[in-house]
């Protein structure tokens, strides 16, 4: 049986999503949990998710998949029929800062990773000393200096689109980096907090983080709104472009199809991608970033 898990978490102290040999990482945790309260042998789960967060970004609404072997355990059998009781139960076996929303049984053909239509980031800065709050601190980035929004909402406009963002990912042999850019916008809130929104398809490694480094150059008058689009038309990563700290990042949603078209997207969104990609990169810290597939 296929479950749709719904989750979030603070990536603060988490080395990322992918599973790595003697560190604390989201999928290692929740693999787990589940493996636990399921009373199932080790290594018989294997938990994917939408999108493989790099250490320090956080997440509200990552979406991930894993089967339940059919001979599984009679306690297994029992939480399969009530999926509420499976999602308290693994809640109390995991820390308070990675949270199951809602268990579900996928529909068929339901892929987390594959499945996906778009995958919705925000990056969060306070340009202002005097609205630093050390409470959010871990989650939102201080920036020592002034940021121009408007122009940065400018040079962001200018990046939409399909493209080959080359210039904006951390490369790796054998794999595209050409994704399609939904929406990519800056606001500055009634807090004064100012808020990136960035929505594609999928994300190359460091993608959304560089993107915004991107941005900051703007946003300081360092450079125009139009040299955004001269960096994106180069197509090689520029020493220019800073990647940001993790910590201001978070994914905020994932969407998906009608049920009975999730099967054709996985089939359409496999197509698409390099053997590498379909294979799978190996789960190390340097592979994977903001989005990974």
């Amino acid at each position: 049986m296929r479950l749709r898990i719904d989750l979030a978490y603070d990536g603060g102290d988490f080395r990322g999503w992918a599973a790595q040999p003697a560190l604390r990482t989201v999928q290692t945790e929740l693999t787990n949990a589940l493996t636990t309260v399921l009373r199932l042998p080790v290594g018989s789960l294997q938990v994917t998710c939408a999108g493989r967060t790099d250490s320090g970004v956080h997440a509200r609404g990552q979406v991930a998949h894993v089967d339940v072997p059919p001979d599984g355990s009679e306690t297994a059998a029992s939480h399969l029929q009530r999926l509420d009781v499976l999602t308290r139960r693994v809640n109390g076996v995991l820390d308070r800062d990675v949270r199951v929303r809602r268990i579900s049984a996928a529909p068929e053909g339901f892929d987390a990773r594959f499945a996906a239509l778009w995958r919705r980031y925000a990056y969060r800065i306070v340009d202002d000393p005097a609205l630093v709050d050390p409470l959010t601190g871990n989650h939102v980035l201080a920036w020592p200096r002034p940021l121009d929004v408007a122009g940065m909402d400018e040079a962001a406009q200018g990046l939409v689109g399909l493209h080959d963002f080359a210039a904006f990912c951390k490369h790796r042999e054998g794999a595209t980096t050409v994704r399609t850019l939904l929406d990519f916008g800056w606001s500055r809130g009634v807090d004064g907090v100012i808020l990136g929104h960035v929505r594609a398809d999928a994300f190359c490694h460091s993608m959304v983080r560089a993107l915004v480094g991107c941005m900051i150059a703007v946003g300081e008058g360092r450079k125009s709104p139009a040299w955004a689009a001269e960096i994106l038309s180069g197509r090689r990563r520029d020493p220019l472009v800073t990647v940001v700290p993790a910590h201001g990042l978070t994914l905020e949603e994932v969407a998906y199809p009608a049920d009975a078209e999730l099967a054709a997207r996985v089939e359409q969104t496999a197509a698409r991608r390099t053997p590498i990609e379909r294979a799978g990169a190996p789960d190390q810290t340097d592979q994977t970033g903001e989005f990974e597939g």
